[in-house]
């Protein structure tokens, strides 16, 4: 698959968190996350493998319990099924990718 960038396919997850759709294919999805600063991802847990990349910003993860200051250069993995959470301290700019595909992460 070969995707051009289409920032019609947009979309607010929640408050301050706008989700663009990259890339998938049979077993991963790919985004890119604009996270405006004070927006918050409220503790959840999904079965999808979490893993990304800060390509600028600030925020702090708490996964699992645990918390990390998190800046441009840093990545993560965040195994399915564990809590986590985001405090956005920054306008910042995430890529993650999810395996399985986040089907509701795709275009419509």
């Amino acid at each position: 698959m070969f995707r051009t960038q289409d920032l019609a396919v947009t979309r607010e997850l929640v408050p301050g968190i706008v989700l663009e759709p990259l890339a998938w294919g049979e077993r991963t999805s790919m985004g890119k996350f604009h996270l405006a600063k004070g927006a918050e991802l409220p503790l959840h847990s999904h079965p999808h493998e979490q893993t990304g990349y800060m390509v600028s910003g600030h925020v702090t993860f708490i996964i699992d319990d645990e918390e990390f200051d998190t800046v441009p250069g840093d990545s993560w993995s965040i195994p399915g099924g564990v809590e986590h959470t985001v405090t956005v301290l920054e306008d910042t700019v995430i890529i993650e990718v999810f395996s399985p595909i986040r089907e509701e992460y795709l275009p419509e």
